[in-house]
């Protein structure tokens, strides 16, 4: 299959774009393989000055497109003039909805340009080959192979640990990723513990994701851990592999904290698809602690109310507020800072090992089938600050507010994060 089929309509002139928190732009649109362009020129006060937009059209999420100025239907305005000629006023508005939360509008002259750049829009975004990709396609004027994300980062990571401890060791056990597809070649596990006691301990686990380390801190020697959930099932299953490998994670009278995502009824219903949670009598040190955060439809259609808000620019402050309040968005937010920061709370001011569990399904990213487990922690401990005290929440809450202005702007969305920071309060 060749591009030049999908590709119906390769220029259009006298195109308008327009997006939220912009000035609209007037230019020209052109389609490529794997991109959409769009140039214009404007004039400054003394030189040209052009404004260009190069967008990935498999960044393209959807797409939405209207007809206008469709006069040519009602017969008292055809006079009977061929339908080629009644078409020639007739105009669209193609709206493309992007996966990094932009909205862009064009406004395109003729119905036939604009019904053809949409289709080919459509098309080229959904292309089934991943060898039709734009990566495939891409030649860099300098070939030369630069650090990259620096290579062998595993590596470099294991060896400052082992400059302070000889308690780790680097496994390959994972190395044709056979053990755990959404594990690293290499992990850093226990060294008093060999690859077949992983091995076991991976079978164990939901996705053979098996207790690995993910954070060493320095300043008290304390470990992050992360796993899946142990597969206890109905019949209360246990693996003595698992409990030792968590087991030697603890040296003599320590004590460790099992940090779950579920809430403590959810864990114990897992136990009927197979799944379940380490019971206390079978992990000798080791505590259970529960923070429930919403994931899976939920959180999407939470986070879809959200965007829907954020691009409503008719939308005054009142309305607008109380939109963002019923998308929930906020609350999820703001339990996933409490709980990061409760769990850093326990590694700095603790001491004490902790291990992380997830219970659903792997999380997928964008176009890619490689799974990554989410994790997120917490700490339910008396004193702590993060009971959402208010001057706390007014802290995370200011910093939201700058994060979505950035990437959504929005006029009431910039005037409440404005007063907030000047100390006015909103009724």
């Amino acid at each position: 299959m060749e591009f030049a089929e999908l590709i119906k309509t390769t220029k259009v002139d006298d195109v308008v774009l327009s997006c939220p928190g912009f000035q609209t732009i007037q230019g020209t649109l052109a389609i490529t393989s794997h991109h959409l362009l769009f140039s214009s020129q404007a004039e400054g006060d003394r030189e040209q000055r052009r404004t260009e937009l190069w967008l990935l059209i498999r960044n393209v999420d959807a797409i939405e497109k209207s007809i206008q100025n469709l006069s040519w239907y009602q017969s008292s305005w055809t006079n009977g003039s061929p339908p080629e000629n009644r078409l020639a006023n007739a105009s669209g508005t193609i709206t493309l909805k992007c996966k990094d939360l932009k909205i862009l509008q064009l406004e395109i002259p003729g119905m036939e340009e604009c019904l053809n750049i949409a289709n080919s829009i459509e098309a080229l975004s959904s292309l089934e080959s991943v060898m039709m990709t734009y990566p495939f396609f891409y030649r860099p004027q300098n070939t030369t192979l630069g650090t990259g994300w620096l290579t062998h980062i595993t590596e470099q990571y294991y060896k400052q640990i082992a400059s302070d401890t000889g308690a780790w060791r680097l496994s390959s056990i994972n190395a044709d990723f056979g053990v755990c597809p959404s594990y690293p070649p290499l992990v850093i596990v226990p060294a008093r513990l060999d690859d077949g006691i992983l091995q076991k301990s991976a079978r164990f686990r939901q996705g053979r994701r098996f207790p690995v380390l993910s954070y060493y801190h320095k300043k008290n020697g304390t470990a992050m851990l992360r796993s899946s959930q142990p597969l206890v099932g109905p019949n209360r299953k246990r693996c003595h592999e698992d409990e030792l490998l968590l087991t030697t994670v603890l040296e003599g009278g320590e004590r460790g904290f099992i940090l779950d995502t579920r809430s403590l009824q959810a864990a114990k219903q897992a136990r009927v698809m197979g799944g379940g949670l380490e019971h206390r009598s079978c992990y000798h040190g080791w505590k259970r602690l529960h923070r429930a955060l919403e994931r899976g439809r939920s959180l999407q259609e939470s986070f879809i109310k959200l965007v829907e808000a954020c691009n409503d620019p008719s939308a005054h402050m009142d309305r607008w507020l109380s939109r963002l309040e019923a998308s929930k968005w906020l609350s999820h937010v703001k339990e996933a800072l409490n709980a990061a920061c409760l769990a850093a709370q326990c590694l700095e001011r603790l001491g004490t090992p902790s291990s992380s569990a997830a219970s659903t399904p792997p999380m997928r990213t964008p176009g890619s089938s490689r799974r990554h487990p989410c994790f997120s922690f917490s700490l339910t401990a008396s004193g702590n600050w993060g009971a959402s005290s208010p001057s706390h929440w007014n802290s995370v809450s200011i910093s939201c507010w700058h994060s979505l202005s950035i990437a959504m702007p929005h006029p009431a969305a910039h005037s409440w994060a404005t007063t907030r920071k000047k100390g006015g309060c909103v009724k």
